[in-house]
């Protein structure tokens, strides 16, 4: 009797006294491309974690790769968190996501912040991503539109205005070219100023003045995102208004910033990697657009440029930074 006992007990894998085996605890991949720095966002990405139930290093482990402003750099850190390997990845920006795309088509990517994804070619759609990839869409290109309307209202008679752009990230591309439809419903003459690094920024504001450019809009990339202290300076050195797409620009003294809101974005990410470590394929579920949106204002670097911002306009901020 004890002895079918003993077998039966054997049969199910494990005698009474052994433990069970410790729960697999999932590996995230985490790749930035250092735009804005190595800790930005990462705050609200693990605060949207732990809204899940998950905190690093007890029941989650996040590996963090993170660039340094250069595009180059992110194949060989997609290419290691590949090997490591990882259950799933989450790349932060468009060309992050890039990177992650080529380095696999097996393992999940998330994306936090992607301008047109289906443009872009990660996704076949919004509703039905059809493959490894699924997140978040900025929608960025859609809101050339009302920054040019914002801008344009703050400058009264504007009519010559600049882009400063990456020519180098495909991302970008995508938002200058719909800026460019989006200035011409306006009746704004849009003048490109290409960059391609550091270098570039400098000589890019003599061009604007050289060109009496009346206003600029910043796209943010890695290269812009970096030197983004630098761009609030020389902007208030030429008397330039500047239009960027996100916070982390006005707070370094640039005028205005209107779009998604950035960190609400990195929170939702967390919802995206719970539902993928719970089962559900990437491949069904859908890219989110953003829900949050934000237009900042610095008063302060208004008050520097000899700008009246316009009640109106004032109206219309999520905050205002005195």
């Amino acid at each position: 009797m004890g002895a079918v006992g003993l077998a039966a007990v054997a049969g199910c894998g494990r005698l009474p006294w052994q433990a069970q085996p410790p729960a697999k605890v999932p590996r995230i991949g985490y790749l930035a491309t250092g735009t804005l720095g190595p800790d930005a966002y990462t705050g609200e990405f693990q605060q949207g974690l732990q809204e899940h139930g998950y905190v690093d290093g007890e029941n989650i482990v996040v590996v963090y790769r993170h660039g340094t402003g250069r595009l180059d750099d992110l194949p060989d850190l997609a290419a290691e968190l590949v090997r490591l390997p990882v259950d799933l990845l989450v790349a932060t920006t468009t060309p992050a996501i890039r990177a992650a795309k080529e380095a696999t088509s097996t393992i999940p990517i998330v994306m936090t912040y992607s301008s047109d994804p289906v443009a872009n070619g990660f996704v076949t759609s919004l509703g039905r991503p059809g493959g490894n990839v699924t997140g978040l869409s900025g929608i960025a290109p859609q809101l050339s539109g009302k920054r040019l309307e914002l801008l344009k209202d703050v400058v009264p008679g504007m009519s010559h205005v600049a882009a400063l752009w990456n020519t180098g990230d495909q991302g970008m591309a995508l938002e200058y070219s719909e800026a460019v439809v989006a200035a011409e419903q306006l009746g704004l003459q849009l003048q490109p100023i290409g960059i391609r690094d550091a270098g570039d920024v400098e000589p890019a504001y003599e061009t604007a003045s050289r060109e009496r450019v009346e206003a600029l809009i910043v796209l943010t990339d890695p290269v812009t995102g970096r030197n983004r202290t630098r761009i609030a300076e020389l902007a208030q050195e030429h008397r330039l208004p500047t239009m960027h797409t996100s916070r982390p620009f006005v707070d370094a003294g640039g005028l205005m910033t209107y779009g998604p809101s950035i960190a609400a974005l990195y929170r939702r990410t967390a919802y995206y990697v719970d539902r993928i470590l719970k089962g559900v394929n990437p491949a069904d579920l859908p890219v989110e657009q953003p829900r949050e949106f934000e237009f900042i204002i610095n008063l302060q670097t208004a008050q520097a440029l000899g700008l009246t911002i316009p009640s109106a306009v004032l109206l219309q901020a999520t905050e205002v930074i005195q």
